[in-house]
């Protein structure tokens, strides 16, 4: 099957969705939350570090980002620090196009989730 016909689908055992979906070289991953630590700086270092364990877990890498989603639960307390993370991990040569907004989350205790799209290597 040609590349552009293909479809592989990873971590699918959740009943709504894949971890990981890969179509015609390109990478998409399911938004990523943490819920282990009460700080912005905390959960956005967490869910960062869950989203290159997908992109390896896919063969690619923060490197080949295009796109990043990112919602905040309070945009004005939270920017700053999810920023100071973001800027920090981010490949400073190869950055994203990137969104952030304020956003109602799931859960009480979630400040940051993070979704991409990703060239595959």
């Amino acid at each position: 099957t040609p590349l552009c016909m293909t479809t592989t689908r990873m971590g699918t055992d959740d009943p709504r969705m894949s971890k990981i979906v890969i179509h015609n070289g390109v990478v998409y991953i399911s938004g990523q939350t943490d819920a282990t630590t009460t700080d912005i700086q905390g959960q956005t270092q967490n869910v960062l570090a869950k989203v290159d364990d997908l992109l390896s877990e896919a063969g690619t890498s923060k490197s080949n980002i295009l796109t990043a989603s990112i919602w905040v639960k309070d945009i004005n307390r939270d920017f700053k620090g999810m920023n100071e993370v973001w800027n920090k991990w981010v490949d400073p040569e190869n950055k994203p196009v990137r969104f952030c907004v304020e956003a109602n989350m799931a859960r009480e205790q979630l400040l940051v989730e993070v979704q991409v799209t990703c060239a595959a290597k």
